[in-house]
C-alpha cells in the first residue's frame, strides 16, 4: 500500500548528499518517489509499504554511511537540535582559527614576517608546526566524519577532496597552507550553514505567528488559559486587544479591527463584527471580543499554509532539475580533468609530479558543484516564504518558476474581478422625493425580505445613516416584489419585469431603464399608487483595484487578458469594458471555459487562469497555472490551485510575476557565478598559477556569494503595482 515516510537524514545539509541519497535508494523496490528539505535536513519518501518498511529505508541509508531516523513534527526539538550542531561548529571553527593566528604571529615573531607569508626559506620552528596542526586538526574534525562516510561509499565528494588536499599539503611541509585551508573550509561550512539556517527561520517564522495558549471562557463563566492544541471545536475565546487569535473562529461577542497582515499581506487592518470570521496569527486590534472557535489549531488557516509551504520546498522546479542533472555530468569531468593534469604534464612534457600533482589536487578542490547546486533550492526557498508574506501563497518552486512564463491570463468574473455580491451603484430619486426619502421607503420594506438585492439596499441605507420607519401590513408577492403601508400610504417595491402589469411606465422612464439594464445593472422600482417615487440601481461592483491591477499586467506584457463567466453577455461586456479587459466570453459553462483555456493555450503557450477556486477549478487545473481567490485560506482554494492569492487582492498577481522574474533573474546570476568562478579556476591550473588556499578561499566565496544573493529574496523589494 503506498505511504510516505519521512526521515530526519542527520548531516544532510547539501544537495550532493541528497543526490547520492536519490541514486542509492532510488532504484529499491517499493521506492516510488523521493524528495527532500534541505533546511531541515530530511527525506520524504513515497514507497509500497509492502515491499519495503520504514525500518528498511533506515537500514538502507545506514549501508551508504548515512543515520535516519524517524522525523518527530516538534519543529522546536528539531531547530533547537540544529542550532546546537551549528554551534559546536561555529566554537570549532573559532578556535581553529585562533591557533592559526597564534601560529602566524609566532612564526613572524620567530623568523620574520615575510618568512610568516611565504617569502624566503626558513625551517620552521616545532612550535608554530605544532599551532598549525592544532589548527588544522580542530577543523578537519568537522569534516572527516562526512569523508570517512563517502569514502566507505567509494564515494569523492568535497570532505574527501578536502582531506586529500590537507593531507597533500602536510606531506610536502607546507603545514600553514594545510591549516589555512582546513580553516577557511571549516569557515565557509559554518557560514554557510548559518546563511541557510536564516531561510529556516524565515519559514518557521510562518509557525509561530499563532500563539501557543489561548483564553477560553468556561461554562461557568470563568476564564483560563489552555493550551490551542487542546481547544475543542465550538469552544469561547476572550481576545483583548493587542492579542493574537490563536484558532480560526467567527466572532459571536463585539466588534474590532483586525490586523490580517501576517496571513494576507493586507496593509490596512478590516473591522470584524459579530458572525465575521477571524483567523489564527492574526492580531486584534482594539476591542475585546468573544470568538466561536471553528477549527482545531492543526486545521487552521495558518496551519495550512505552512504544511503547504513544507511541500512546496519539496518540488523541484525545472531550474534545480536542470541544475542537478549539470552537475551530474559536470563532476566526473572536472575530476577526469584534474587527474589527466596530474599525469599527462609529467609524461608528455617531463613536468615535475610533485607540482601537477599539487595542481591536480586544486582542480579537485575547486571541481565540488556545491555552490551551484545549493544556490536554486535556497533561493527557491527563500522566494516562497517572501510570497506567503505577501499573502501570495505559491505550492511548488515549478508554480513560481512558471509565472515568469505567463503570456496570457483568463479571469473569472464574479467573486474574482467583482466582489461577488450585489451593491447599491446608484440611487434616483423621481416624482419631488429626494434620496434620503427614498432610502426611507426601500429600506423599511426590504429589511423584511431575504432576497440578495434586499440585504445589499439595507446595507447601503445603514452606511448612509437611515434609520427606516416601521412598515405595516407587509406582503411578499412572488414574482412581483412586495408591499407595505408607511404612514398610512401604500408602496411597491419590485423589478422592471414585475413593473410593466402596473401601467405607470412612461417612455422616458422605460428608456432609462434599458440604459441601465444595459450598463449590467439591476433595477429596484419604488412606486405607490400614483407615481412612481424613484429608482435603485444595483451591481455586482469591481473590485476596488481591479482596474489598476489589470493595467500593472498589461504594462507586464501580459496579453491578452479574457473574462470568461457564465453571466449575461450585456453584464459581461459593461465589466469588460470598465476594467480595460482584451476580450470577453460571455454566457459560459464550465467545459466551455476549459474550451477557451485550450484555445488560448494552443495560441500563446502559458496561460494563467484565476478564479474562486470552486466552480472554476476545471478551467484553473487545464491552464498553465491556476491562481485562486484564496478568502483568508479556505480548504478549497487551497486544495485546488497552484497559487493562492490569500486577501482576494488582485494587485498581487502582477507582483507575483515581477517576483517569479526577480527569483529567476536570481537563480540565473548564481549559476553564471559559480561556473565563471571555476573556468577561471581551471585555466589557472592548467597554466599552473593556482594554490589549494585560492583555490579554497575562491569556493568558499562563490558558495557564500549564491547564499546571500538568494536570501535577498527574503526581502520583498518588488514594489506593489
Amino acid at each position: 500500500m503506498p505511504m510516505t515516510t519521512t526521515l530526519k537524514i542527520h548531516g544532510l545539509d547539501c544537495a550532493d548528499e541528497a543526490a547520492e541519497l536519490r541514486t542509492a535508494l532510488q532504484s529499491r523496490a517499493g521506492v516510488m518517489q523521493l524528495s527532500f528539505d534541505l533546511l531541515r535536513g530530511v527525506m520524504f519518501v513515497e514507497h509500497d509499504e509492502s515491499q519495503i518498511s520504514r525500518d528498511e529505508l533506515i537500514a538502507a541509508v545506514a549501508q551508504i554511511g548515512m543515520h535516519a531516523e524517524a522525523w518527530q513534527s516538534d519543529h522546536a526539538k528539531v531547530t533547537d537540535a540544529i542550532e546546537a550542531r551549528r554551534r559546536s561548529r561555529t566554537w570549532l571553527t573559532a578556535v581553529s582559527g585562533l591557533f592559526l593566528a597564534a601560529a602566524f604571529v609566532t612564526h613572524g615573531l620567530m623568523t620574520g614576517w615575510l618568512v610568516a607569508l611565504g617569502q624566503g626559506s626558513s625551517r620552521t620552528p616545532g612550535i608554530v608546526v605544532a599551532l598549525n596542526l592544532a589548527a588544522t586538526l580542530l577543523a578537519v574534525s568537522l569534516v572527516v566524519p562526512k569523508a570517512w562516510s563517502s569514502l566507505r561509499r567509494v564515494r569523492l565528494d568535497m570532505n574527501v577532496l578536502m582531506l586529500a588536499a590537507i593531507a597533500g599539503a602536510i606531506g610536502v611541509d607546507e603545514f600553514s597552507e594545510a591549516a589555512t585551508v582546513a580553516f577557511l573550509f571549516a569557515l565557509s561550512l559554518v557560514l554557510e550553514a548559518w546563511s541557510i539556517s536564516r531561510a529556516r527561520r524565515a519559514v518557521e517564522a510562518l509557525m509561530q505567528l499563532a500563539p501557543e495558549t489561548a483564553c477560553v471562557r468556561q461554562a461557568d463563566g470563568t476564564e483560563s488559559t489552555v493550551q490551542a492544541s487542546m481547544v475543542a471545536v465550538g469552544s469561547t475565546l476572550v481576545v483583548r486587544p493587542g492579542e493574537k487569535f490563536a484558532l480560526d473562529g467567527r466572532v459571536t461577542l463585539g466588534e474590532t479591527t483586525v490586523n490580517q497582515a501576517p496571513i494576507t499581506g493586507e496593509s490596512l487592518p478590516v473591522v470584524k463584527r459579530r458572525d465575521d470570521d477571524v483567523f489564527a496569527g492574526t492580531i486584534n486590534q482594539d476591542g475585546a471580543i468573544e470568538v466561536l472557535t471553528t477549527k482545531l489549531a492543526d486545521d487552521s488557516a495558518i496551519a495550512r499554509i505552512v504544511r503547504l509551504i513544507d511541500d512546496a520546498q519539496r518540488k523541484r522546479s525545472p531550474a534545480e532539475q536542470w541544475v542537478e542533472t549539470f552537475a551530474r555530468f559536470y563532476t566526473p569531468a572536472v575530476m577526469g580533468l584534474a587527474v589527466a593534469i596530474m599525469v599527462l604534464p609529467p609524461l608528455l612534457f617531463s613536468g615535475s609530479w610533485s607540482d601537477w600533482f599539487y595542481q591536480g589536487l586544486v582542480l579537485l578542490v575547486i571541481a565540488c558543484p556545491c555552490a551551484l547546486v545549493i544556490s536554486t533550492p535556497v533561493s527557491m526557498v527563500a522566494a516562497l516564504t517572501s510570497a506567503a508574506r505577501q499573502g501570495v501563497l505559491v505550492k511548488g518552486a515549478s508554480y513560481l518558476e512558471r509565472a515568469s512564463h505567463l503570456k496570457a491570463i483568463a479571469f473569472d468574473k464574479t467573486g474574482t474581478l467583482t466582489a461577488g455580491h450585489p451593491e447599491v451603484i446608484e440611487v434616483i430619486a423621481l416624482s419631488g422625493h429626494d434620496e434620503r426619502e427614498l432610502l426611507d421607503i426601500a429600506a423599511a420594506i426590504e429589511s423584511r425580505s431575504q432576497h440578495p438585492l434586499a440585504a445589499a439596499i439595507v446595507r447601503y441605507a445603514e452606511s448612509r445613516g437611515v434609520r427606516p420607519p416601521p412598515c405595516d401590513d407587509f406582503q411578499a408577492l412572488p414574482g412581483q416584489g412586495a408591499t407595505a403601508m408607511l404612514s398610512g400610504q401604500r408602496f411597491w417595491i419590485g423589478s422592471h419585469c414585475a413593473f410593466e402589469p402596473r401601467c405607470q411606465e412612461t417612455p422616458e422612464l422605460h428608456e432609462r431603464l434599458e440604459q441601465l439594464g444595459a450598463r449590467g445593472h439591476s433595477v429596484v422600482i419604488i412606486a405607490n399608487d400614483e407615481h412612481v417615487c424613484g429608482l435603485i440601481s444595483l451591481a455586482d461592483a469591481v473590485r476596488s483595484n481591479a482596474k489598476e491591477s489589470l493595467a500593472a499586467l498589461h504594462r507586464a506584457g501580459i496579453r491578452p487578458l479574457v473574462m470568461l463567466t457564465g453571466d449575461n453577455s450585456a453584464t459581461a461586456q459593461a465589466v469588460g469594458q470598465a476594467l480595460g479587459v482584451d476580450d470577453v466570453r460571455a454566457e459560459l459553462l464550465p467545459e466551455a471555459k476549459v474550451a477557451a483555456i485550450e484555445e488560448l493555450l494552443a495560441k500563446h503557450g502559458q496561460v494563467g487562469m484565476i478564479g474562486d477556486g470552486v466552480n472554476d477549478a476545471p478551467a484553473m487545473i487545464r491552464a498553465s497555472l491556476g491562481i485562486a481567490m484564496g478568502t483568508v485560506g479556505t480548504g478549497t482554494a487551497l486544495e485546488t490551485a497552484d497559487v493562492v492569492l490569500m486577501s482576494d487582492d488582485l494587485s498581487r498577481i502582477a507582483w507575483l510575476i515581477a517576483h517569479s522574474h526577480r527569483t529567476m533573474r536570481v537563480i540565473r546570476q548564481n549559476i553564471v557565478a559559480s561556473l565563471s568562478v571555476k573556468a577561471v579556476f581551471v585555466l589557472l591550473t592548467i597554466l599552473g598559477h593556482a594554490s589549494l588556499w585560492t583555490a579554497i578561499a575562491a569556493d568558499m566565496g562563490v558558495s557564500l556569494a549564491v547564499v546571500f544573493n538568494a536570501l535577498r529574496l527574503l526581502k520583498s523589494s518588488v514594489a506593489r503595482p
